[in-house]
């Protein structure tokens, strides 16, 4: 662990069953490791979201998966075909995990560097007006 955990992070993850708890570290290594510079705080009153520039990604702990709200505007190339949801969504998409899905890493971790890329140009709001 190379960065600063939030504690109210710390404890929105701890608080979900052991399965949700393992897909949410997994995502926040995936994230952290992605830029170094990412961080991470407590949004919405208790939703986890990993900012650089802008925001990357936000938990959301459903009963029966976990979503990862990628902040893209639908700009990010899928080619892993993660997302799942939110295609004609303007600001979001979704990837959901279930129970005992393995989580592909480096296709996640592609998506995630693609968004910190937009967030350093300027946000995918600049990026989709052209200017």
């Amino acid at each position: 662990m190379d960065y600063t955990a939030d504690p109210r992070v710390d404890a929105y993850i701890g608080a979900l069953p052991e399965w949700q708890q393992a897909v949410c570290r997994e995502v926040r290594e995936l994230v952290h490791a992605a830029d170094p510079e990412v961080t991470e705080t407590i949004k919405r009153t208790r939703q986890p979201y990993f900012e650089l520039q802008g925001n990357i990604c936000a938990l959301l702990a459903a009963k029966d998966h976990v979503n990862v709200f990628l902040y893209d505007g639908g700009i990010v190339p899928d080619p892993g075909h993660l997302i799942t949801g939110g295609h004609e969504n303007k600001t979001a998409r979704t990837v959901a995990f279930y129970e005992g899905e393995a989580i592909n890493a480096p296709a996640l971790t592609e998506l995630f560097r693609a968004v910190i890329a937009n967030n350093r140009a300027g946000g995918w709001r600049k990026i989709k007006s052209g200017g």
